[in-house]
């Protein structure tokens, strides 16, 4: 959980500069546009769900039957746009916003160049010369921390798993 913590410190100083010098930075509370169109599944390595996995342990049984809905409903589908099964959509909020994935602290900042998973209204402004300076190119460098962090599944697989617990 430390290399976890650690990769979470290093994006957090991150986005919180990029914050501070762009104070018309789109990725705020309020926007969700991400979590509304998801390129994929979302993939986790083991310790981004065991930290996750906590963050569901503290939702009340009643928020948990729709996150399991909705995560059923992306059996099958592999490809986006997909709404994020941990979207409260009503109120636009993530219900386990303190334990995001690594993916979600970065969506918008960070760049996989192959898969086009980033922010489509921050790549159009990239594509009209703007925001250059903050949309990150290395996405190297996270990948690889995230390499140490044990098994990666999708967060359906590591859920169904959970939720089969004795």
């Amino acid at each position: 959980m430390r290399l976890l913590s650690e990769l979470h410190r290093q994006i957090d100083a991150r986005v919180q500069a990029i914050r501070s010098a762009r104070p018309d930075w789109q990725c705020a509370r309020g926007c969700d546009a991400c979590c509304r169109r998801l390129a994929a599944e979302p993939r986790l390595t083991a310790a981004e769900w065991d930290l996750l996995r906590a963050g569901l342990a503290a939702l009340p049984a009643e928020r948990l039957r729709p996150i399991a809905a909705d995560l059923a409903t992306l059996d099958g589908r592999s490809q986006g746009p997909l709404v994020c099964p941990l979207l409260d959509q009503p109120t636009g909020a993530c219900t386990v916003y303190a334990w995001r994935p690594v993916a979600c602290r970065t969506y918008g900042f960070y760049v996989e160049r192959q898969l086009g998973l980033y922010c489509p209204d921050i790549e159009a402004r990239v594509a009209g010369g703007a925001l250059a300076d903050v949309v990150w190119g290395n996405h190297d460098a996270i990948d690889h921390g995230l390499a140490s962090l044990g098994e990666v599944r999708t967060l359906r697989e590591w859920f169904a798993g959970w939720q089969d617990r004795p």
